[in-house]
C-alpha cells in the first residue's frame, strides 16, 4: 500500500510501500480519498511536539481524512461499507498519507451530504480545534468580543464563523488582500497586521483565539478584559494540560519552565492563559455537520494537490499566503 512517511524527526518526507493496516473491533476501514494538510503534520515532522507526542518511525503523518468504508471491525454499530466518513484521527493512530487507514468508529462522521470529499478533508481538525476553543473552552456567548488570529488561514476562516453563529462580536488580524475575504466570513473589525498593532487597536476582549504564539500571544493577552482568557494552539502548554496529558514528572516540570513567563503575564493582568491541544471526537464533529447543513459554516480549500505531490503539499504550509486549507487528493477528482 502506498503512503508518505518520515523516517526520523526533520527527515524529508518521502513515498513508500506499507502494510495494510489491520483493523480491531471497533475500528473502520476506510479507502482515502482526500487528506487535509495541517501545521500539526509539519510540526511532528520537524520534532516539535516529540515530548508530548512520542511516535515510532517510519511514520505516516496526516490527521483529516475523508473516504469511503471498506470494512467495519466486529463491534462497530455506526458505520457500514460503502458509507462516505471523515474525521480527525486520533493522536497515537495517524496516517492518513496513505490509501487506506484503520480509525476508530468514535472519530469518525457520515460526510455532509452537500460537500465533495475534498471540502469534508478540509474540516475535521480546524473545525474541531475551533469548536473546543470556542464552545468547550470558551463558552463563547452571544454579545461578547472575540479576537482570532490569522482569520484567512485554516483554522481562522473557521473559527470566525463558528465565533460568529455563536453571537459574537468578531476581530480578526489578516493582511489587507485578505480583508474582504476575512469579512465574508463574518469579522467585524479586521486588523492589517503589517500595518496596524493589533494590541493598541483592540480592548476588552473576552476571548483570543492565538495560533501564532511568542510575541504575538504574549500582546494578545493585553487585549483581554480583567477575567478574560487566551487559548493558544502553538504553545507553550500549560501545566493543566500536561496534568490531563499523564505526562511524566519531568516533562510537567519542563513545561511548567516553559509557561512560566506568559502565565506569570496573565496573572500579572488579571486574564487566564490555556493551552489546546485538539483531540479527535466524531460526536463534536456530528454537530459541526449539522452547522454545515445549515449553512453557518462553509469549508474553505485553498489549493489541493494529486497524493504524487503529498511532499510539495506539505512544504506549502511554511510559505503561507494561502487562503483556507491545502488538501491532498488521492482518487483523482473525488467531486
Amino acid at each position: 500500500m502506498r503512503a508518505f512517511v518520515v523516517d526520523r524527526y526533520t527527515g524529508p518526507l518521502h513515498e513508500t510501500n506499507v502494510p495494510e493496516p489491520t483493523i480491531g473491533d471497533r475500528d473502520v476501514l476506510v479507502r482515502v480519498v482526500a487528506v487535509g494538510v495541517n501545521q500539526l503534520d509539519e510540526k511532528i515532522r520537524a520534532g516539535e511536539f516529540k515530548q508530548i507526542l512520542p511516535y515510532s518511525f517510519p511514520l505516516s503523518l496526516g490527521h483529516d481524512v475523508a473516504g469511503t468504508v471498506i470494512r467495519i471491525g466486529s463491534k462497530v454499530t455506526a458505520f457500514a461499507p460503502g458509507d462516505e466518513v471523515y474525521g480527525r484521527v486520533r493522536d497515537g493512530r495517524i496516517g492518513t498519507l496513505a490509501e487506506r487507514i484503520a480509525v476508530d468508529e468514535s472519530d469518525l462522521a457520515i460526510q455532509p451530504s452537500s460537500l465533495t470529499a475534498v471540502e469534508a478533508a478540509s474540516l475535521p481538525l480546524v473545525a474541531l480545534t475551533s469548536w473546543q476553543a470556542l464552545v468547550e473552552r470558551g463558552n463563547v456567548q452571544a454579545g461578547q468580543k472575540v479576537l482570532i488570529h490569522a482569520g484567512a488561514g485554516g483554522v481562522g476562516s473557521i473559527a470566525i464563523q463558528l465565533a460568529k453563529h455563536l453571537g459574537a462580536h468578531v476581530a480578526t488580524t489578516a493582511s489587507a488582500a485578505n480583508a474582504d475575504f476575512v469579512r465574508e466570513l463574518g469579522a467585524d473589525v479586521v486588523i492589517d497586521y503589517r500595518t496596524q498593532e493589533f494590541e493598541t487597536e483592540l480592548s476588552g476582549y473576552d476571548l483570543v483565539l492565538d495560533s501564532l504564539g511568542g510575541e504575538n500571544l504574549e500582546k494578545s493577552l493585553r487585549v483581554l478584559r480583567p477575567g478574560g482568557k487566551a487559548i493558544g494552539i502553538s504553545g507553550p502548554p500549560d501545566p493543566a494540560f500536561a496534568r490531563a496529558a499523564g505526562l511524566n514528572p519531568i516533562l510537567r516540570l519542563a513545561i511548567i519552565g516553559l509557561s512560566r513567563k506568559i502565565r506569570t503575564l496573565a496573572t500579572k493582568l488579571g486574564v487566564r492563559y490555556e493551552f489546546l491541544l485538539m483531540h479527535a471526537s466524531g460526536d463534536q464533529l456530528r454537530q459541526i455537520t449539522q452547522l454545515v447543513t445549515d449553512g453557518a459554516l462553509r469549508p474553505i480549500v485553498g489549493k489541493t494537490f494529486p497524493f504524487d505531490e503529498t511532499p510539495q503539499a506539505l512544504a506549502s504550509l511554511a510559505g503561507g499566503g494561502i487562503r483556507g486549507k491545502v488538501v491532498i487528493t488521492t482518487q483523482g477528482d473525488p467531486s
